[in-house]
């Protein structure tokens, strides 16, 4: 029981940090080791575990954005696939920036973990994810503001391209999206919208490609069960996530992202000292 409560704690863990600009793939490495949790990561049933909770999570974007996109995929239809009305336009954008992240995902993503997933590396690349974000905020206050309506096939594809730093373990996808989004012209919010929009088909993408495993492993006895409780769960947490983060950037006009900068290096500074001390297994 006790070791089925820390994969529960772990997937509400997951629902915030996918989101949050803080990398989730970074805090379920550091984590778990820093607390020394009973999680044998190399199991056979980790990996359909881990898909399912990002399934949680297009869960939780796909209900929180639903009207978008039925904004989106109407105005697709209406175009008759030309980029010939902003919903259609905006579409195409989002379809152009999942390609860089999806071939160096299929191509490279195992490889990438296997040479830089420890855990001091981890919490070094979160340290340099925390100066990602401060170096953010002072992009914000150097470029204009520029909505979703104006944002060039260009810029999208610059965007596209910062997602793939989430192959990284400790680089955050939504944080680089975001400054990427920043970077090329758009405020918050809209640098926001962009990134959970475009956050839906890259992580659905990924879980749907390892659900097959998911019915292959061998599962303990009831444990099929509480891979889906967890992934409700990381569900929830997310759709909370996402809910304050687009009311925070809302309301925010300047130095949005520097507080999660300051938690990530410090955050990943924390972890390499205990981890260099050994306290972290």
């Amino acid at each position: 029981m006790a070791h089925h409560l820390y994969l529960l704690i772990l997937a509400a863990l997951q629902g915030v940090t996918e989101l949050f600009p803080i990398s989730s793939l970074g805090h379920s490495i550091l984590v778990p080791a820093l607390f020394q949790w009973p999680i044998d990561r190399d199991a056979e049933w980790f990996l359909p575990f881990i898909v399912v909770l990002h399934l949680g999570t297009v869960a939780a974007l796909l209900t929180f954005f639903w009207r978008d996109w039925v904004r989106l995929i109407g105005g697709f239809l209406r175009a008759r696939g030309r980029p010939s009305n902003p919903e259609s336009r905006l579409l195409w954008l989002l379809v152009l920036a999942s390609i860089p992240a999806g071939l160096l995902g299929l191509a490279l993503a195992h490889k990438i973990k296997a040479l830089f997933g420890g855990f001091s590396f981890a919490a070094i690349a979160l340290m340099l994810n925390g100066l990602m974000l401060i170096w953010g905020d002072r992009l914000r206050s150097r470029n204009p503001s520029h909505n979703l309506d104006t944002l060039s096939w260009r810029r999208a594809l610059v965007i596209g391209f910062a997602q793939a730093l989430a192959l990284i373990p400790g680089f955050s996808r939504s944080g680089a999206t975001l400054v990427a989004g920043i970077g090329t012209g758009l405020d918050y919010e809209n640098s926001a919208r962009f990134s959970f929009l475009l956050a839906t088909p890259i992580i659905g993408a990924a879980g749907l490609l390892e659900v097959p495993k998911l019915f292959h492993a061998q599962l303990p006895d009831g444990f099929l069960q509480l891979i889906f409780a967890a992934g409700v769960l990381s569900g929830v947490f997310a759709w909370l996530s996402v809910w304050f983060l687009m009311r925070y950037f809302h309301s925010h006009e300047i130095k949005a992202l520097r507080p999660f900068g300051f938690y990530c290096v410090g955050f990943g500074a924390l972890a390499l000292i205990l981890g260099v001390g050994g306290l972290a297994g």
